[in-house]
């Protein structure tokens, strides 16, 4: 599975900016999708992540409220609509997406990152 990001970039503290993440060379179905990030120096976090048949979704406590994530599950794409950015929301973003190989086993892939930096 491949996972092409895109839409980071620099915004000032307020502004938005809408990632997308697209997935291909899928063999069997995805079952989730997300994004996570990681600060300079911090752990890698949850963001946001939806399953893909019923678009259930869940947030990271940070950024519940400002931040929506969409899907496409015909297009195995995601969208992360980034409202109310502040500084503390600087990080390399990171797509991420849970492919199902049988019932009981799964694999996880994640893109090589975007970059989203909040000017204060």
């Amino acid at each position: 599975v491949q996972l092409v990001e895109s839409g980071g970039g620099l915004v000032q503290a307020g502004g938005s900016l809408k990632l997308s993440c697209a997935a291909s060379g899928i063999r069997f179905s995805i079952k989730a999708m997300g994004w996570y990030r990681q600060a300079l120096g911090k752990q890698r976090e949850l963001v946001a992540h939806v399953t893909m048949t019923d678009g259930v979704a869940n947030y990271g406590d940070s950024v519940t409220g400002r931040f929506t994530i969409s899907r496409d599950n015909a297009k195995n794409t995601i969208d992360l609509q980034m409202n109310s950015l502040k500084p503390e929301d600087t990080a390399v973003y990171y797509c991420n997406a849970i492919e199902v190989l049988t019932d009981t086993s799964f694999s996880a892939h994640w893109g090589q990152g975007t970059q989203v930096t909040v000017s204060s």
